[in-house]
C-alpha cells in the first residue's frame, strides 16, 4: 500500500515536467484556428444558452400580460388557484372559497386549463 502512494506521488511530481517537455517541432493552432475555435464557442453559447433563455422570457412576458379575471394560475410556490383581480404589478388568487392572496404577476408560472381546479 505504501509502494502505491510512493508511486502515484512520483507521477504527480513528474507530470508538470512532463507537460513542459514537448516536442519543439509540434506548433499550437496558429491564428485562424483559435478564431474558428472561438466563433464555435459563441456559436454553441448562443444555441444553448442565450437563446432558449430569451424565448422562455419572451413566453412568461407573454404569459403575464395575458392574465385576465377567471384564469386559472399556478404560482412558483406551487398555489393553484382563480384570478379575481388583476393591477399592474399584483394579482389577486383565491385559493378556497373566502381565502384570496396576493400574488406579483412574475411569480405566475403557468397559466392552467379552464376547469382544472374542478378536477383538484
Amino acid at each position: 500500500m505504501k509502494s502505491i502512494k510512493l508511486l502515484v506521488a512520483a507521477l504527480i511530481a513528474f507530470l508538470p515536467s512532463l507537460a513542459l517537455a514537448q516536442d519543439p517541432a509540434a506548433q499550437g493552432m496558429g491564428v485562424m484556428g483559435q478564431v474558428i475555435f472561438f466563433a464555435g464557442f459563441i456559436l454553441i453559447f448562443y444555441f444553448l444558452i442565450w437563446r432558449p433563455q430569451s424565448k422562455r422570457a419572451k413566453e412568461h412576458k407573454a404569459l403575464m400580460g395575458g392574465l385576465n379575471k377567471g384564469d386559472e394560475v399556478v404560482t412558483s410556490g406551487g398555489v393553484a388557484g382563480r384570478i379575481t383581480k388583476v393591477t399592474d404589478d399584483f394579482i389577486v388568487v383565491e385559493v378556497a372559497d373566502n381565502v384570496e392572496i396576493k400574488v406579483q404577476k412574475v411569480a405566475v408560472a403557468a397559466a392552467l386549463p379552464k376547469g382544472t381546479l374542478k378536477d383538484i
